[in-house]
């Protein structure tokens, strides 16, 4: 999940995280402990620290789990839209 790199809009084929997509948040699992979620979250949950607007509230925050830090984006897992994201995440945690 990285929002340092920012896109102009949702249907991009470039190397920038779509802000507001947010499928990296709810689509794979996290094992570790997130504010709010201590057990971490099972697929295809929202993140309790993802926002209304899809954003993450501890993007810049020491307490954000070291699997979020190390999340980018990835034309080939994360497609030209959000819902290609959703569906290509979640079927890679399945498969993993």
């Amino acid at each position: 999940m990285s929002y340092s790199r920012v896109a102009r809009n949702d249907d991009i084929a470039s190397s920038e995280c779509r802000p507001g997509c947010g499928a990296c948040c709810i689509a794979p699992s996290i094992s570790s402990p997130i504010p709010g979620m201590p057990n971490g979250k099972p697929a295809g949950v929202r993140c309790l620290q993802l926002d209304e607007r899809n954003l993450c509230r501890l993007f810049n925050d020491p307490r954000r789990p070291q699997v979020c830090l190390r999340f980018d984006f990835d034309i080939d897992l994360c497609g030209g839209h959000r819902d290609e994201a959703l569906h290509r995440i979640a079927a890679l945690e399945m498969a993993t």
